[in-house]
């Protein structure tokens, strides 16, 4: 069965692009066939792979507002990795279909029935969303079966999380039972500041009281991830696997099938 992983949060900066694009690098370099879905009208998936998004013909908007079938929107960026591109078309996304609701009556559930058709033609999916919890994050949450959600340990982070907890299980019940929340990954840490173990503290007790995972591994505050891509025009799993601030996302990936293995 196809995993389909969104990476979401309602706050921006806090790596899901990184995330996302350097998770598919790990598991294409396993020989794991992936698609990466950007659902961020900014673009950065495929800035990860040194694309301009602009220059998309057709992208995850075209897919979902007009029907065309997601196999002419879809590129293949590196071996074993396809990406579904998004671009500044999406940001109309959410006017566009609300204001056309005779044409759409069914709008949190587009994505489903878009692009199911193509799900068995990839071994993991992995949804880049934006930050907030309208109606893009809304179709992710109905099309996805786990969420990993990536905390950064700041001030009034943790009402974030509750936030988007809160969303996930709403959308649970109303239009995705299989939905689950695969762990959350702490992003952005200066282990050197109290502030950011104190929070973690506090996310780990909250996570522990709802039985939810937070992963050991901790994705630290580096520009090695922006330069790789800045360089090389590829995620840092892709070209400096054996850096250790690379090996966060090495880590993180096998805890995450730990995880499912578990289940």
């Amino acid at each position: 069965m196809t995993r389909v992983i969104a990476i979401s949060t309602n706050k921006g900066g806090v790596l899901k692009t990184s995330i996302t694009t350097n998770l598919a690098g790990v598991y294409s370099l396993e020989g794991i066939k992936v698609l990466i879905i950007d659902t961020d009208n900014q673009g950065n998936a495929a800035l990860s792979f040194g694309l301009n998004p602009d220059n998309f013909d057709m992208t995850i908007y075209d897919v979902l507002v007009d029907g065309f079938s997601p196999k002419q929107a879809i590129i293949e960026v590196h071996k074993n990795i396809d990406i579904l591109p998004c671009n500044d078309n999406m940001a109309l996304f959410e006017f566009d279909i609300l204001t056309k609701m005779d044409q759409h009556p069914k709008p949190f559930t587009l994505m489903q029935q878009h692009l199911e058709p193509i799900v068995s033609e990839y071994d993991v999916i992995i949804i880049d969303t934006p930050p907030n919890l309208g109606l893009t994050q809304g179709n992710v949450l109905s099309f996805a079966n786990e969420v990993l959600i990536p905390f950064q340990p700041e001030s009034y982070s943790m009402r974030s999380l509750v936030k988007i907890l809160n969303a996930i299980d709403q959308f649970k019940k109303r239009y995705n039972p299989e939905l689950s929340v695969l762990g959350i990954v702490a992003t952005l840490v200066d282990r050197r500041t109290y502030l950011h173990s104190q929070i973690l503290q506090e996310c780990r007790a909250y996570c522990i009281n709802l039985g939810i995972t937070l992963f050991d591994t901790i994705i630290p505050r580096s520009v090695r991830f922006a330069s790789s891509v800045a360089m090389e025009g590829l995620p840092a799993t892709l070209t400096d696997k054996n850096n250790p601030l690379v090996a966060s996302y090495f880590d993180l990936a096998k805890e995450m099938s730990e995880y499912v293995e578990k289940e």
